[in-house]
């Protein structure tokens, strides 16, 4: 089993980019398809992207679409997730998972996947 640990977060005004890393331990990393979530302050965690295997198969959820992009690295066990137009609504602990089931249109934060990271703050302030 992996482990993941994210990186990039930070304070940035709206209508910048940043990027997100999730680096994963281990030999497995392209066994598993990745995804990112999120979770503001008093809401519940929300789906933000998921990339298959290879990379073939992207998925995201209508709210940041053409906003954000994943993609991933295998030969460096590394998932990205690129985040352009920032809002202070993107504002939120941002979350990776590793999961062997892909979950096509349907990936829930209440599923079970197999490895979440520990989570990294994204501000931004408006």
């Amino acid at each position: 089993q992996v482990q993941l640990v994210e990186s990039g977060g930070g304070l940035v005004q709206a209508g910048d980019s940043l990027r997100l890393s999730c680096a994963a331990s281990g030999r497995a990393f392209s066994s598993y398809n990745m995804g990112w979530f999120r979770q503001a302050p008093g809401k519940e965690r929300e789906f933000v992207a998921a990339i298959s295997r290879i990379g073939r198969t992207t998925y995201y959820p209508d709210s940041v679409k053409g906003r954000f992009t994943i993609s991933r690295d295998n030969a460096k066990n590394t998932v990205y997730l690129q985040m352009n137009s920032l809002k202070s609504e993107d504002t939120a602990v941002y979350y990776c998972v590793a999961s062997i089931r892909w979950y096509g249109s349907s990936w829930s934060p209440g599923a079970e996947y197999d490895v979440w990271g520990q989570g990294t703050q994204v501000t931004v302030s408006s």
